[in-house]
């Protein structure tokens, strides 16, 4: 696989239910955890649930940086889609636990990219496709 980005699933529980409800908060801190990633951030929206939760996602040149929150349960979700080296998501992370007071965290992190030649399991016709029917 040609690797393209990282892509870090966060689960971040036991956080501060007050700060995961607070729409200013919540864009400053995922603002602020792009920047110290090494992103470049291109623009941020935010949304406010009622009654409660939060919602936001920060574009960034190298990709995004997303936030789900469910404060009646102390519990945020996180994605953290970065292209290139240059940017570190574990950086953003830590800043994240660290602000909204996370007991704990669960991180699962894909590689995205491109399979090569050798990746591929398809390399025949679906059974019962004639060498006639695909000659176009």
């Amino acid at each position: 696989m040609k690797i393209l980005g990282k892509h870090l699933i966060v689960e971040l529980s036991d956080c501060d239910r007050v700060i995961l409800d607070d729409i200013s908060a919540m864009e400053q801190h995922l603002n602020e955890a792009a920047r110290i990633s090494g992103a470049t951030i291109v623009q941020s929206v935010f949304h406010r649930y009622n009654p409660q939760g939060v919602s936001g996602v920060v574009v960034i040149a190298e990709s995004h940086v997303s936030l789900h929150t469910w404060p009646e349960y102390g519990y945020a979700a996180v994605d953290f889609f970065t292209c290139g080296d240059r940017v570190d998501p574990y950086k953003a992370h830590d800043y994240l636990r660290e602000k909204l007071r996370a007991q704990s965290t669960q991180v699962r992190e894909l590689k995205r990219g491109i399979p090569s030649p050798t990746d591929e399991t398809l390399n025949h016709k679906p059974a019962g496709i004639s060498q006639a029917a695909t000659a176009g």
